[in-house]
């Protein structure tokens, strides 16, 4: 009986070795560096250097490819880092419910939204959580550029589409959408109805300037799975999205813009669809976050308040 009850406890110091080693490897492959890895676990270089080699060798197949100056996962090692990643994820995602369970939801928020995902999509569930929590409070920066959360400070951003870094988090939180090409109908009185989008040359459209670099968004059309961007050009060009619609209301040309803003304007009539053949459906709102966030109860609330349930 005592020898088998030593095994087990070899199995479970062997165990907890294993796991300290794959949390060592992970770090090491997400911060691209030894010396920041030892710095977030706690621990020195040589060790984790150490730790790393002993896996390494456990598992007879190199895992990091090591250079003077720099440290990054091989094909193999990639593969253990999107198998670990999830799996650690999950079990922090545990504990944080429990923890949730017996602490209060308190804190401040800080998101980075356009003003039209703040308006139709964050606030509803904001008003709703800090109605119910009084302890919760939420500040929203009004900016359309695809911020750098972490460097800026904040705990989330939102913006249109799913394509993130390979260290965020994202969470859809809207339908999918898809551009909506329209004009006014007294725009329509004294120009054809475009039948294609080439026939937008010979428009006065209305640009859209990007928030981020700072160029015109070039409208984007597919029909058959053939993806075509076409240039357009015209009288006015804005960097707000609801200008740009105000304009097109105005009569003053035709606008692309998302579903979410046209949509409602093309039911009541004030505003006539063309090229709706040639307008793919896209990924709609997300909300982003860095994947190593320690999730507290409040943000909690939060991602579970605006996650897009079908």
């Amino acid at each position: 009986m005592l020898d088998m009850e030593r095994v087990y406890r070899q199995e479970i110091l062997m165990r907890r070795d294993e796991m300290s080693d794959l949390i060592a490897f992970l770090a090491v492959a997400e911060e691209r560096s030894f010396t920041r890895a030892a710095a977030r676990l706690g621990t020195s270089q040589s060790a984790v250097s150490a730790v790393v080699r002993r896996l390494e060798e456990r598992m007879d197949v190199r895992l990091l490819t090591r250079t003077t100056r720099s440290v990054s996962p091989t094909e193999a090692g990639q593969r253990l880092v999107d198998t670990l990643r999830p799996a650690f994820d999950d079990i922090e995602a545990q504990l944080a419910a429990m923890d949730e369970m017996r602490s209060r939801p308190s804190g401040t928020i800080r998101l980075t939204a356009s003003r039209h995902a703040a308006r139709q999509i964050v606030m509803p569930v904001v008003n709703r959580i800090m109605a119910e929590h009084a302890d919760i409070r939420v500040e929203i920066a009004i900016d359309s550029r695809f911020v750098d959360i972490a460097k800026e400070g904040f705990d989330a951003g939102i913006r249109l589409g799913e394509s993130l870094d390979k260290d965020m988090i994202g969470v859809r939180i809207s339908p999918d959408m898809e551009m909506v090409v329209a004009g006014s109908p007294e725009y329509f009185r004294d120009h054809p109805i475009p039948e294609a989008p080439h026939d937008l040359t010979t428009h006065n459209c209305i640009n859209l300037r990007l928030p981020t670099l700072g160029g015109l968004y070039a409208w984007e059309f597919e029909k058959d799975g053939r993806p075509l961007n076409v240039r357009v050009d015209g009288q006015f060009t804005c960097g707000d999205p609801e200008v740009v619609l105000d304009a097109a209301l105005a009569g003053r040309g035709l606008v692309c813009l998302p579903t979410d803003h046209l949509g409602p304007h093309v039911k009541t009539g004030r505003l006539v669809r063309v090229l709706a053949d040639w307008c793919p459906l896209f990924a709609g709102y997300h909300l982003y976050y860095p994947s190593r966030r320690q999730i507290t109860p409040a943000f909690r609330l939060l991602v579970d308040g605006l996650r897009w349930r079908n």
